[in-house]
């Protein structure tokens, strides 16, 4: 039985494995984003997935299977990673409000024991209901916006500014459910043997 670690932090990451049924430990990654140059963008957040899942593999125990995601906003071409305080989160919200715009993650799968890994990425379009300013206050000031890329959360308040999806919605969350699987599949391991 193989050992899963998710490598982050992310209470939605570690929500979405649990609903899974996974048995998994939790490992943050030591690895500073702010260090690598935003690239293309699902060149970037499949770098991102692997290095956080990379560092994590080097501590790991050699029987296990180390998941790494990242996740952007990308609006017009340009990355909108977490907001640094809460101006950046009215600017972000400000350019997203009546737009469309894409969610790219990308996720890494690495096993220890045979040096296999899966690295692939999703990407979602959302389309964002137009905000007036009074509205843009208000959600800043519940304090989500401040640690999600793009200053919003699909699956919390920020659920009622959305006003459509193409493609996947747990993509927006932070990690692709249907790329797991595959990613599972593809290194050998039958999701359904090792449910609990």
């Amino acid at each position: 039985m193989k050992n899963i670690i998710l490598a982050s932090k992310s209470p939605r990451r570690k929500e979405l494995l649990e609903r899974l049924n996974l048995d998994f430990d939790i490992k943050v990654s030591q690895v500073d984003e702010d260090s690598f140059e935003q690239d293309i963008p699902w060149k970037f957040v499949e770098k991102l997935a692997y290095e956080k899942a990379n560092s994590v593999s080097k501590i790991a125990d050699n029987d296990s299977l180390v998941i790494g995601c990242d996740t952007v906003v990308v609006y017009e071409d340009k990355i909108l990673g977490k907001p640094r305080d809460t101006g950046q989160a009215r600017e972000y919200l400000e350019k997203l409000s009546g737009k469309k715009h894409l969610v790219y993650s990308g996720i890494a799968i690495l096993d220890k024991n045979s040096d296999e890994n899966y690295i692939s990425h999703e990407v979602t379009e959302v389309y964002m209901k137009e905000l007036n300013e009074e509205e843009i206050t208000c959600y800043i000031s519940t304090g989500e916006p401040l640690d999600k890329a793009g200053a919003y959360g699909i699956q919390g308040v920020g659920s009622i500014l959305i006003e459509k999806i193409n493609g996947d919605y747990y993509n927006v969350m932070g990690l692709p459910l249907n790329k797991l699987y595959k990613g599972l599949s593809k290194l050998g391991v039958n999701y359904f043997q090792i449910v609990k």
